[in-house]
């Protein structure tokens, strides 16, 4: 099944602070999260991923930290921000407010087939 690119983009925000919400994360990692628990239907790019990081860091939703990783590896971890957790909680309750329309709509449609 292939995204367009305006459901990929549009949904980042909402994906990436969500993995966050169970704790610090680094790109590489929170790129295989997404291909796994989608079943490799989301398979975002690197391109797509440290922009949205970068820009969730300057509207202080997330903060970054430098660590070294288990494999002696400088790596860049990012965590969920107190304000971070607010906003993940609106864009949760806008997600469910869509998908319940589409519930409906999808619903309806089959009962005028």
């Amino acid at each position: 099944m292939e995204m367009s690119k305006n459901l990929i983009a549009a949904s980042a925000k909402p994906m990436i602070l969500s993995l966050l919400l169970k704790g610090e994360s680094y790109g590489y990692e929170i790129l295989q999260n997404v291909a796994a628990l989608s079943g490799g239907t989301i398979d975002w790019s690197e391109a797509l991923l440290y922009p949205v990081l970068h820009r969730l860091e300057k509207e202080g939703l997330v903060r970054s930290k430098w660590k070294m990783s288990g494999e002696n590896r400088m790596r860049k971890y990012y965590t969920l921000t107190p304000f971070g957790r607010r906003e993940l909680e609106a864009e949760r309750e806008r997600w469910l407010s869509i998908h319940g329309t589409f519930v409906k709509l999808w619903t309806l449609a089959e009962e005028t087939k």
